[in-house]
């Protein structure tokens, strides 16, 4: 959903280093910088009001109506975030400050919608691309572009170029890159046992036996 703005307040961060931002995290504060025009600024936001700001309709573009100790007002837009890989709160930001009259550029999520023929035939669909690069006024990019793929058949595939693109905002990347595509799915084949080597009999048939030499006999003309 574009033209989502959501106010988030912060503060500037005076102390800064590894062991302040442990500290601020177990506080439940996330560091971060907020870059600009001017020189970039050392914040600190709360893990909750950020979470919720980057969870509104408008997602992770979202222009935030950044107040730095309750000051003026900057539109920003999310540079780059880290997360904890356990926990998964985030530990860092980084916001961009834009100007709405400007246009940016940002990567935009790609999602799939419909169910393709061709797995109905026994196809599997995958998709290859996940995101697109766009460039618009930051009010106008999309959260996220939906691509049909109901019509996709075995052999067939979706391109950047099917995307339905909206009004204001314009595609940067190639378009005959493939989304998604549907294909047969792969057949592994088991390897044939050979019989082994100097096999003699046929199963359930025993070999025929020797006949043993006789012992004690006579020679020809001894009684």
């Amino acid at each position: 959903m574009a033209g989502e703005r959501v106010k988030l307040p912060v503060r500037e961060r005076t102390k800064l280093g590894s062991a302040e931002s442990r500290r601020l995290r177990k506080q439940g504060l996330v560091p971060g910088v907020l870059y600009g025009r001017s020189d970039p600024v050392a914040i600190l936001v709360g893990e909750r009001e950020l979470r919720a700001a980057l969870t509104t309709p408008g997602g992770t573009h979202a222009v935030l109506d950044v107040a730095v100790d309750g000051g003026t007002e900057h539109s920003a837009i999310l540079k780059d975030y880290q997360r904890d890989k356990i926990r998964g709160t985030i530990t860092h930001v980084d916001l961009q400050e834009v100007r709405l009259d400007q246009p940016i550029t940002a990567a935009v999520a790609i999602t799939l919608v419909g169910e393709a023929i061709g797995t109905k035939e026994g196809g599997v669909l995958s998709q290859v691309t996940t995101e697109v690069h766009v460039e618009a006024l930051p009010l106008e990019v999309p959260q996220h572009l939906d691509v049909d793929v109901s019509e996709v058949r075995i052999g067939g595939a979706v391109r950047i170029g099917d995307l339905h693109i909206p009004d204001g905002v314009t595609l940067l990347d190639d378009p005959e890159t493939v989304i998604a595509s549907v294909t047969m799915p792969t057949r592994v084949e088991e390897p044939e046992v050979e019989a082994a080597e100097g096999e003699e009999a046929a199963e359930g048939e025993a070999p025929a036996a020797a006949e043993p030499a006789a012992e004690g006999g006579s020679e020809p003309g001894e009684e």
